[in-house]
């Protein structure tokens, strides 16, 4: 299994918003989203996800409303708002950038 990466913040909040374009979800299921689809490589739990959460929603990025989750349970659910998407598109072009530069550096010459 990969090594998990810690996160710093700004990739955690970008993370999520990229989580969520996809469609609302709740904590746990973001937390899943993120570790699947980096297959084990990335994870945000606890504490940290919900850091995160509250701070896009404090910016407007993200709106939350309760609903019930696929085991029955009362959930806080959190979907992306518009200004949520705008800061997404401009978090991804600055992170495509920056990875793209990192692997020139890490490149042998």
């Amino acid at each position: 299994m990969p090594k998990s990466i810690d996160l710093l913040q700004g990739t955690v909040d970008v993370l999520i918003l990229r989580t969520l374009a996809w469609a609302p979800m709740h904590g746990y299921g973001i937390s899943r989203w993120i570790r699947e689809r980096s297959r084990g490589v990335l994870s945000i739990e606890g504490a940290a996800l919900y850091q995160a959460l509250h701070r896009l929603e404090h910016k407007k990025w993200v709106a939350p409303y309760w609903g019930v989750s696929e085991n029955n349970r009362k959930a806080k659910f959190y979907e992306l708002t518009t200004e949520g998407r705008q800061q997404l598109r401009a978090e991804s072009s600055t992170w495509k950038s920056y990875a793209q530069a990192v692997s020139l550096v890490l490149e042998p010459s």
